[in-house]
């Protein structure tokens, strides 16, 4: 049996062979180093499942930025260009999936992962030879396709558009999620009126920009709480005046306070 421990590099040496394998479904199991990891840009003609056992990986899919925390998983599409980022001593484990003929999502999106389903992956990593299969384990991934079918979706993801004034101003806000300058402010930038980029953003996001901004403080909410910083913190970095405001934009958000959310997603305080 081979050992698939190994880092992140180590690994992707292993993710683009991972369409040679004979197997319906492969684990390959990754364990970062202290500091951050990233990938570069890839595909693979088999669907791939993203789940961080420990620590949060991003994942840039085309056009999208996806929060993968603890808990949930992101899904990718066959032959859909991506790349991961992976946070410091961080163990993941990633599954390849022949999905011809299966009910699998055709667009990417994140899936909340059960504990039954996470067994599964864990016994399946354990015990899969990568020369050969075997009835029992046929009959193992039978059962985790199954799980997969029905697993929850979220949607935890920042919309980065293709067009290079928006794609500019996403990567600004990302790289700056506590600026708070208006969309007038960002059209002077550009040398355009509001108007013009309120409805380019519309037009390409299918949100305003407020909406757009939101959804990039959610994911990155959810990215520093599953990571265990402190909500002061996170309000302060997210640019809020106040941990109150910030708490009411969570809960109006999702439907439950920051501290709630943690605790019955992640197990913390």
């Amino acid at each position: 049996m081979r050992n698939t421990d190994k880092s992140i590099f180590e690994t992707l040496t292993d993710l683009c062979f991972a369409d040679h394998y004979p197997h319906r479904v492969l684990v390959l199991r990754s364990q970062s180093v202290p500091h951050s990891e990233e990938t570069p840009w890839h595909k693979h003609q088999k669907g791939q499942l993203v789940l961080p056992l420990t620590g949060v990986v991003t994942s840039f899919i085309d056009d999208k930025m996806w929060l993968v925390p603890p808990r949930c998983a992101v899904w990718i599409p066959s032959n859909e260009m991506h790349r991961n980022q992976i946070s410091p001593n961080a163990d993941v484990c990633m599954l390849f999936v022949d999905g011809r003929d299966l009910p699998l999502p055709e667009t990417a999106c994140t899936l909340t992962v059960t504990p039954f389903v996470r067994e599964l992956i864990l016994h399946l990593h354990s015990q899969q030879r990568y020369e050969e299969t075997d009835p029992a384990t046929d009959r193992l991934v039978d059962v985790l396709i199954d799980q997969l079918i029905q697993l929850e979706r979220e949607e935890f993801d920042f919309p980065i558009p293709d067009e290079p004034t928006l794609n500019r101003l996403a990567l600004e806000l990302i790289a700056r999620p506590n600026e708070k300058r208006t969309l007038g402010e960002w059209a002077s930038d550009f040398a355009m009126s509001e108007r013009t980029l309120a409805r380019m953003i519309k037009r390409h996001v299918q949100l305003t920009f407020g909406q757009w901004r939101s959804q990039l403080h959610i994911v990155l909410a959810l990215q520093k709480l599953a990571i265990n910083l402190p909500i002061q913190t996170i309000s302060e970095e997210l640019g809020y005046d106040s941990v109150s405001a910030f708490i009411t934009f969570f809960k109006k958000a999702l439907g439950k306070s920051p501290r709630q959310y943690r605790i019955e997603r992640w197990g913390k305080e």
